[in-house]
């Protein structure tokens, strides 16, 4: 958090009427935007240890992010998880405008450092009006220091339970017509099971220079060393009987800290983007961007290595015109591909140490879609999108027994949407759209190590509608949804025996939601009194997912739930502003008991997490401000587990999360 947010939030007011989203290229405000959004920005971001993006994440309903162990979190907006055990997949993720999801279709959000991020946006639904495949949505992160005029330094402290240690600096400096800016950071747990440790280094580092008319070159590079250790899943009784120890060893298979399960990852990213202002009412990006990831998984029956390579570009032309006075509109046209080099090695894991190879594989991804997006604005009321992009994506593989390559048939994915502004502070939404993600690299060539031809891609209908409100000059704030999504060939993991996974298309899902966010300012921003500013946030989130034309060689599982899907959600949070700028942010998180496996016979237990921050902040001298904050979480001292391992051989499903934990640092800034 920068210095002085308690000054800054008596100026929330001014900020509420003034949000705007930026996921569809043009900025536009979020009031009459015709889409499901969710915002983290830098002061929500602020309220929590910092640690990673789990709890902020988690306040935007439709969303979950849950945590195996520190560093391997997953992530889902309405209910993609079901084909994530580990990583995100199925949701496309952007690091400012560049594609952070690979042509494979994974993401390592992991290798981002939380305290590195200013502001997320949250497109629920599925979208590939200008992001291509997916079925379940997009997340766009804009990193610190990028949009900013000023120079300045930062600093930042903390530490906690479990061996809790995370620094971080950032620098920019504004000058002329650059605008650079770099962050650095260092973080590691021993966390709280046994076999669970973290650490990671980061170092991210930017440049914006503008020439000619407002023209501007951005390039964009990180390297980010991760480490941590996995656990595995316990059964029932295991997990009562001690949740904190790691897998044992069970059968022919030893255990998890015996094999000295984990993940190491070496990722450099690098991009550069070129916007050129044509003219008035035309302008051209493009854009080239590449990783770079070494990367070694041992865990429980064998020793995996991974050489990763991605190449991509992303180029659009935007064109805005005025009809007359009453009528707005643009038009946006391009194109995003992808290619990538994964080549992949299997070993006996002899005790963390990679024995006699069991296979290798060499894959080729090739990913291209071309997009065109339509916006008008009648009469300042009126807001009508038409979308579409045409999405390829093929494959070829080459291993010791076989080689091939696949070829899926190209794919439209429209997009309908518009808004009404009813009245002042009101407006009514309605979206239909289609979604489309094939199979990505980690399913068709899962820790089985058989390359799995046979996987068809998921699709579907959206259908959604929704109103937002904003009244009483902002201080109170509404948004709500109501859609219905029916997937065909839903991608599900499987489990063998020998614990290694593999995917099946699971027939369908008919997932019908409800999503709402208010936001109230109870007392409003002043100078005077005890409380200076009360501000509340709720979520609610109730998702009546089912299988349907879904079942196995002997069981029929249409109608049951969706599997790791909890039916209901609810988060609250209240933030108190007192003299000498001292705050209190307390929240509370209800989840409901949520299905392990697709025959609904095994739950998670509901559970109820409390968490509280505060904080002291203060301009010790002219341009040098410290924050000092101490903060608890699980303060009702849940037992619970977060992350489960869905449809788990062998009753192998819980992940136990910590306990009552606590955390504290400090904060410098110089401008």
């Amino acid at each position: 958090m920068v210095f002085g947010q308690a000054v800054k939030t008596l100026d929330s007011l001014q900020q509420l009427q003034e949000v705007v989203v930026q996921g569809y290229i043009s900025q536009q405000p979020l009031l009459q935007a015709p889409a499901s959004i969710g915002i983290v920005n830098s002061a929500q971001l602020g309220h929590y240890s910092g640690q990673s993006l789990l709890a902020p994440l988690n306040l935007v309903p439709g969303v979950r992010m849950e945590e195996r162990s520190p560093g391997s979190y997953r992530l889902s907006i309405r209910g993609s998880l079901l084909r994530s055990p580990f990583g995100v997949r199925n949701v496309k993720t952007y690091l400012d405008e560049f594609p952070l999801t690979d042509a494979s279709g994974n993401t390592y959000l992991n290798l981002i450092d939380p305290k590195a991020i200013e502001r997320m946006e949250i497109l629920k639904g599925p979208d590939g009006s200008l992001f291509g495949a997916n079925s379940g949505g997009v997340v766009l992160m804009d990193l610190k220091g990028r949009k900013r005029d000023s120079s300045e330094i930062s600093l930042g402290l903390n530490g906690g339970s479990y061996g809790l240690f995370h620094e971080n600096a950032s620098v920019k400096v504004a000058s002329g017509r650059s605008r650079f800016s770099f962050n650095q950071a260092f973080q590691r747990s021993n966390g709280y099971r046994q076999n669970s440790a973290f650490q990671r280094h980061f170092l991210q580092a930017a440049e914006i220079w503008t020439y000619g008319n407002n023209n501007t070159v951005k390039l964009l590079s990180f390297y980010s060393d991760l480490q941590y250790k996995t656990p595995g899943g316990l059964t029932q009784a295991q997990y009562d009987a001690d949740p904190q120890q790691a897998r044992p060893a069970a059968g022919p298979n030893p255990g998890a800290a015996e094999q000295k399960a984990g993940v190491y990852n070496q990722t450099f990213f690098a991009g550069i983007t070129n916007d050129l202002h044509l003219s008035e009412h035309l302008h051209w990006v493009a854009s080239v961007f590449g990783t770079q990831t070494d990367f070694e998984n041992p865990f429980i029956t064998n020793y995996e290595v991974r050489n990763e390579k991605n190449l991509g570009t992303r180029s659009y032309l935007e064109l805005t015109g005025h009809g007359n006075s009453k009528l707005k509109w643009k038009g946006i046209f391009g194109l995003e591909g992808q290619k990538g080099w994964h080549d992949i090695s299997n070993y006996q894991n002899n005790s963390g140490t990679p024995g006699s190879q069991l296979a290798q594989d060499d894959l080729r991804i090739d990913q291209v879609f071309y997009f065109t997006r339509l916006a008008a604005t009648f009469g300042k009321r009126l807001t009508t999108e038409v979308a579409i992009s045409l999405n390829t994506y093929k494959y070829a593989y080459a291993g010791q027994t076989l080689e091939g390559k696949r070829k899926f048939d190209k794919q439209w994915m429209p997009r309908f949407a518009t808004s009404y502004l009813i009245a002042p502070g009101f407006t009514l939404r309605a979206t239909l759209s289609r979604g489309y993600s094939p199979p990505t690299l980690a399913e068709i060539r899962p820790s089985n190590n058989v390359i799995n031809t046979d996987l068809q891609p998921e699709s579907g209908w959206n259908r959604e509608a929704g109103f937002r409100l904003s009244v009483w000059k902002s201080r109170l704030q509404a948004d709500v949804s109501v859609f219905r999504y029916d997937l065909t060939d839903a991608i599900v993991r499987r489990v063998d025996q020998n614990g290694t996974e593999f995917f099946v298309n699971a027939g369908g899902t008919k997932q019908t939601g409800v999503e709402s966010l208010i936001t109230a300012w109870l007392t409003a921003p002043r100078n005077t009194g005890a409380i200076r500013a009360m501000q509340i946030t709720g979520s609610y989130t109730y998702s009546h997912f089912l299988f349907s034309n879904y079942r196995d060689a002997t069981t029929n599982y249409s109608g049951n739930s969706l599997t790791g899907v909890p039916q209901t959600v609810m988060v609250w949070g209240i933030r108190l502003q007192f003299p000498q700028q001292v705050s209190l942010f307390i929240e509370s998180n209800f989840t409901s008991k949520l299905p392990l496996n697709d025959g609904n016979m095994i739950y998670a237990k509901n559970y109820h997490l409390l968490q509280a921050k505060i904080s002291w902040s203060r301009l010790l001298v002219k341009k040098v401000g410290i924050e000092i904050y101490v903060g608890l979480d699980n303060m009702l001292n849940e037992k619970y587990s977060l992350g489960n391992d869905i449809n788990a051989f062998g009753g192998r499903y819980f992940n136990a999360a910590a306990p009552l934990n606590y955390y504290a640092g400090v904060n410098f800034n110089f401008r």
